[in-house]
């Protein structure tokens, strides 16, 4: 039982409190007062301006989005219904080595930066000047920021198909310095993608470097997730602990029918390293990943669906194959005609999927691409897909454990120390949902329907999801390194 004020702005009755933490839920009160967690247990002597009875319902820390792509999606459409419709408050932006900031070259960058930056008033040549716009137009969600190394590459080579000189490798880290003193979280990097393949080791480790003195988060889209699995996790470790930054491994996977079931391999492998170093991961619960259309994606994929397609629009959300059949033309011959488009890929094992889910230190993140025409389904069904279907229906992980990957989880490994739990004093980030019923309703084939069971979402304590449909409420924040328990 926490001490209540006698009357608050918000009780809600008899809910099933799952605190973050994995524990096992209790029925209990939550007040909110001031945008905060004030109180928990029984509050019957309180009374607020607001009560809702939470009988049967499950009340939990609003889900954290650890990987995502809303950089501009934040600004473009600031009620962010893809994730606010699934109970998030929080997305981390700024993945796979991409981010919209800083952009310090004239014009526009090329793929895969286009994903974000593909427009100038999405191109902000300062981590500073993206802040800033986000606190002017402010979101219904919060934010943290981490700046892409291949955004980094750009802004200080002229040609991006060879190493960097030792000249371009300190540019680098200078940049990446200003954007921590402006209030970024840390470094993403992407290996795989045409812009840091031909980026050496040694050349991310001295970017990350500018992430030690703030202690820095380092994501690794890792170079090769397919056949060199294994040692391209080794890199991103060894990147880590250069820089003596916590690393996470991003969107964990094993791709390839030649690969699959070697999660066997590798999650011992972060078991090992995780004794040696601060090292951890994120997952999302499908079989299918999603990015621009790649020619060496086509040719491991089961299967490929086209999301965008700049010179064929109307191919967005078709088969791939049926579309180079009516052409004429092989699947890759196919895919350089739609250049530049985007595709989902069909290239992992159900098994692994499940595995990753149910080890310890995997948090959840979504990886959805909001700008693509015909989306992958995990833009708008990650988190109740992890409730419903792995948990409740599969019982991969319990729902108490599924809520602690979301919440307290990577509230920890990025420093949030007032989010991510249901204790008092804590903003009341929350979201109300029904455990019976939570389910993700996005499918490859409608893929922007809104989850089901999600009756409430708080930021900062003010509503913004309800009753299936977004407030306009836009209490979110761009939450700087500093306010983080890494920045003070």
């Amino acid at each position: 039982m926490s001490e209540a004020p006698s009357r608050c702005d918000l009780i809600f009755r008899g809910a099933t409190v799952f605190d973050g933490s994995g524990a096992e839920p209790v029925t209990a009160d939550v007040a909110v007062e001031n945008r905060r967690i004030a109180a928990i247990g029984d509050l019957g002597g309180s009374g607020a301006v607001v009560e809702i009875d939470a009988a049967g319902q499950a009340l939990a820390p609003g889900f954290i989005d650890v990987h995502t792509h809303d950089d501009r999606y934040l600004l473009a459409q600031p009620d962010v219904p893809a994730k606010a419709s699934q109970g998030v408050t929080t997305v981390v932006v700024g993945n796979c080595g991409i981010s919209v900031a800083p952009l310090t070259r004239p014009g526009l960058p090329p793929p895969p930066f286009d994903l974000l930056a593909d427009r100038p008033e999405f191109c902000f040549a300062s981590a500073g000047d993206y802040f800033k716009r986000l606190d002017e137009q402010p979101a219904a969600l919060n934010s943290l920021t981490l700046i892409g190394h291949s955004v980094l590459r750009y802004n200080c080579m002229d040609d991006l198909d060879r190493p960097a000189t030792d000249a371009e490798i300190g540019a680098m880290r200078d940049l990446m310095a200003d954007a921590m003193d402006a209030g970024a979280i840390g470094m993403s990097s992407g290996l795989f993608y045409p812009p840091a393949k031909a980026a050496r080791t040694e050349e991310v480790m001295g970017a990350a470097e500018a992430l030690t003195a703030g202690d820095g988060i380092y994501t690794a889209h890792i170079r090769n997730e397919a056949d060199g699995i294994v040692d391209s996790i080794e890199e991103a470790a060894a990147i880590g602990r250069h820089a003596d930054v916590q690393v996470v491994i991003s969107h964990h996977k094993c791709m390839g029918t030649a690969n699959y079931g070697r999660t066997r391999e590798t999650l011992p492998l972060l078991d090992r390293l995780a004794g040696e170093q601060r090292i951890g991961l994120d997952v999302y619960p499908y079989i299918a990943g999603s990015t621009v259309l790649l020619p060496e994606m086509v040719e491991m994929a089961e299967k490929t669906l086209i999301t965008w397609s700049k010179p064929r629009p109307d191919c967005a959300g078709r088969d791939l194959a049926e579309v180079a059949a009516e052409l004429g033309l092989s699947p890759l011959e196919a895919a350089a005609e739609l250049q530049p488009a985007g595709a989902v890929y069909f290239t992992m094992d159900e098994a692994d999927v499940r595995r990753i889910i149910a080890y310890p230190r995997s948090m959840i993140g979504s990886d959805g691409l909001p700008s693509d025409n015909h989306p992958h389904p995990r833009l708008w069904g990650t988190f109740p897909r992890v409730l419903g279907h792995y948990a409740r229906e599969l019982g991969v992980l319990t729902m108490a454990d599924a809520v602690h990957r979301m919440t307290g989880l990577p509230a920890t490994e990025f420093g949030l120390g007032d989010r991510g739990f249901i204790r008092p004093g804590y903003h009341a980030d929350l979201v109300l949902f029904d455990p019976g019923s939570v389910r993700d309703r996005s499918t490859f084939e409608a893929p922007t329907r809104p989850a089901a069971g999600i009756a409430l979402v708080l930021v900062n304590g003010e509503a913004v999801w309800r009753d299936g449909a977004s407030t306009g409420a836009r209490p979110g924040r761009a939450i700087r390194r500093q306010e983080t328990a890494r920045g003070r």
